[in-house]
């Protein structure tokens, strides 16, 4: 009797399957850094950023610098200095306390605007305007009390005054200005620009 051999039954064989993955073996073919994954959605970042622009503009708005004074140029007369082919030139100004602090005058810088450029000197010192009104009599007729640096202003408070300035072009050119600025320094506050 001849007996046949058969083979083992092999077991089928079957693709590979997935092999399934727990949290410490995650497969290379899944990309974390796509902007899916990264990226909150549009919505919520566009809510946020105007919220906060918002704030900021609500901040700035409240904190921003108020004038602490206001004034005007009452009077701006030149007398030609021939001799140094300049002009001095008398400012009548007026400044009003409008905060709720007592201020200081700094400084006062007198800015001349004509066609051709500008011209700028700061104030002089008040213990020299005697000698300025000796040499130029008629500058006196058209000035008051000077405004000297430390003046102190209380709230409220309102003063008047002429700074002298030098300024290098003749009286003709003075009087065809466009426009005349004062420029008055405060000790601690921003400064207050008056444009006549």
């Amino acid at each position: 009797m001849a007996t046949v051999r058969t083979p083992p039954p092999q077991p089928e064989s079957k693709p590979n399957p997935e092999p399934e993955y727990d949290a410490g073996h995650v497969p290379l073919s899944e990309e974390l850094d796509d902007s899916r994954h990264t990226l909150p959605s549009a919505g919520p970042v566009l809510i946020a950023l105007v919220l906060i622009a918002i704030i900021l503009g609500a901040v700035a708005i409240a904190f921003r610098s108020r004038p602490v004074a206001t004034g005007s140029i009452d009077e701006a007369y030149a007398v030609d200095n021939l001799s140094q082919h300049t002009v001095m030139a008398s400012v009548q100004l007026t400044l009003k306390n409008t905060s709720q602090k007592p201020i200081t005058l700094g400084n006062v810088i007198i800015t001349l605007h004509t066609d051709q450029t500008d011209y700028t000197d700061e104030a002089a010192s008040v213990t020299d305007y005697e000698r300025y009104f000796k040499a130029f009599p008629e500058l006196q007729a058209h000035s008051i009390e000077g405004l000297s640096r430390g003046t102190r202003l209380q709230p409220g408070a309102q003063i008047s005054g002429t700074v002298l300035v030098s300024l290098p072009v003749t009286k003709a050119k003075f009087d065809a200005r466009r426009a005349i600025t004062a420029t008055v320094k405060f000790d601690g506050f921003p400064p207050m620009e008056i444009r006549r």
